[in-house]
């Protein structure tokens, strides 16, 4: 019961949607209406406000890393373990992905994955925003990147241990569907990527 627990209370501090709250704050258009129509910081960037991106940005990774962190303080107390770090970190992603409190209409994860990962490990997130940043800077593709991000993520996991059989199987379970949804999430980018239409970074489509 009290993994269950934890489980909704991830899964509704996933569903707060920042690019939506912050837009409507800074008198911003819905993110669901323009660009990509993804509620996530590369989308809020179209509407040429940075520091509503930033906020973002911040907002979905924190809330990501808040939900584990929180996992991690109470589980033990609670006579709970890996078992529940692991439902939490995957219910507080499935959360902005689809978000109660936005009929279920949310963004591809990516920085709410990274929060996670940072939460779970922080070389675990370092290194998958190591991934991305380097994807990012010589290809100039963002969702590129968060594909490649995120098939490494789990590989990192499972090998950043020193010996694969060393890292706990739930959480390594945890990641792996972590990266089967943003690779679903993503998969518009890849038909795009793969037929050339793909917008790339610093590309300034007219603003909504």
């Amino acid at each position: 019961m009290i993994t269950i627990a934890a489980a909704v209370v991830a899964y509704l501090i996933g569903s707060i949607s920042f690019a939506v709250i912050v837009s409507r704050v800074m008198g911003l258009a819905d993110p669901r209406t323009y660009g990509s129509k993804n509620p996530g910081a590369t989308n809020v960037l179209r509407s040429g406000s940075k520091a509503a991106a930033v906020i973002t940005l911040v907002g979905d990774a924190f809330k990501g890393w808040l939900a584990v962190w929180l996992a991690q303080v109470y589980a033990p107390r609670l006579g709970m373990g890996e078992t529940t770090i692991a439902v939490v970190a995957l219910a507080v992603f499935l959360g902005h992905l689809y978000p109660v409190f936005f009929r279920f209409k949310g963004g591809k994860g990516v920085a709410t994955a990274l929060g996670v990962l940072i939460g779970l490990q922080p070389w675990l997130g370092v290194a998958t925003l190591a991934t991305w940043l380097i994807v990012a800077v010589f290809f100039r593709y963002s969702s590129l990147a968060a594909i490649v991000a995120a098939i490494f993520a789990p590989i990192y996991y499972v090998f950043g241990h020193g010996v694969a059989w060393t890292a706990d199987a739930r959480i390594g379970t945890a990641i792996g569907i972590m990266a089967l949804l943003l690779l679903y999430r993503h998969q518009k980018n890849i038909a795009n990527l793969l037929a050339g239409k793909e917008s790339r970074i610093g590309h300034k489509p007219p603003s909504p």
